[in-house]
């Protein structure tokens, strides 16, 4: 599925039209659309391997497109060229400091090449990383390094910024860190466009999700736009030993499944009845209804009931 990008949308800062990437049989990207408003987070959610790196590099001008229309502020270019690059920031995937520059170096050394640029020392103040000014890059912490990799994402005040997978890899308090500096961008007016494989950082951080796989977009909308298409179902999971067999005799309306490490998901639009009935399914079982929780649908969800298979998959 590919979604229309119209004239008639509202403002965006950036437009996409059937974005093609082969490499050879492989179809890294194919037939890509998407519009990106501004001052807001648009992610690009979907496992390794979606076309979500290659996506950015084109949008970033580090890869050059087989097919496809971009239009970035405004008008439209084949290729992003270095008047677009100094409007923009990226945070790469991977990226590496020389291990022995301070981190005050490398702000500056980056702000060297732009026209204009930001002060190191509001950088540094930005990105939380004031105390650390002058130590080496490679006494940083993981999420220290993530952050001056952001700082120097924005060294040129971009309006628009790309943020490839920014918390892959991080403890949680680092990544929650992370999430704490895009959202003070967006509140800035800075425009994110994010890819991230994390469901619970899409949902959290974006006002647009465009779910990916295979190289294809396959659903476009807010989070709540998206897991709402799975309806007013509640989802019951807990843990059984394979040997349990799955609850049966549940309600028309109630889907059973088995996910890995024993992990049982129940479906179901009538909560009551389905706790009813699985209560009573463990005690004629005598297997136990462990780690039990109830939620509702995320993204994750929304992703499985598309492809039929995990996200983190």
């Amino acid at each position: 599925m590919t979604t229309e990008v119209s004239e008639m949308d509202s403002p965006a800062l950036m437009k996409v039209s059937n974005l093609v990437k082969h490499y050879g049989d492989v179809r890294a990207v194919d037939g890509v659309s998407f519009a990106v408003p501004k001052s807001e987070v648009f992610t690009l959610l979907g496992p390794n391997g979606a076309g979500k790196t290659t996506t950015l590099e084109i949008l970033e001008g580090i890869r050059e497109a087989d097919a496809g229309e971009i239009e970035i502020f405004g008008e439209r270019v084949r290729r992003v060229d270095r008047a677009v690059k100094e409007r923009i920031g990226v945070l790469l995937q991977e990226g590496n400091f020389e291990p022995y520059l301070r981190v005050r170096e490398v702000l500056s050394l980056f702000a060297s090449f732009f026209r204009s640029a930001r002060s190191p020392a509001e950088m540094l103040k930005a990105v939380a990383l004031e105390e650390k000014a002058n130590a080496l890059v490679k006494t940083l912490s993981g999420g220290q390094k993530q952050r001056l990799a952001i700082g120097v994402a924005l060294i040129n005040d971009p309006e628009l910024v790309f943020l490839d997978e920014p918390t892959t890899g991080l403890d949680p308090q680092a990544r929650r860190n992370i999430w704490s500096i895009v959202s003070g961008l967006t509140a800035s007016g800075k425009t994110i466009i994010l890819t991230t494989h994390y469901m619970d950082e899409a949902e959290t951080l974006s006002q647009t999700v465009c779910i990916m796989d295979h190289g294809k977009v396959i659903a476009e909308g807010t989070p709540r736009e998206l897991t709402s298409r799975l309806g007013q179902d509640t989802i019951v999971e807990f843990v059984a030993p394979a040997e349990a067999g799955l609850p049966a005799a549940l309600g028309d309306r109630v889907r059973v499944a088995r996910g890995e490490g024993g992990l049982v998901s129940v479906t179901t639009g009538d909560l009551v009845s389905t706790l009813a009935g699985l209560l009573d399914w463990s005690r004629s079982s005598g297997h136990a209804l462990a780690e039990m929780t109830v939620r509702q649908p995320n993204l994750e969800d929304v992703f499985l009931s598309l492809t039929g298979r995990r996200l983190r998959a």
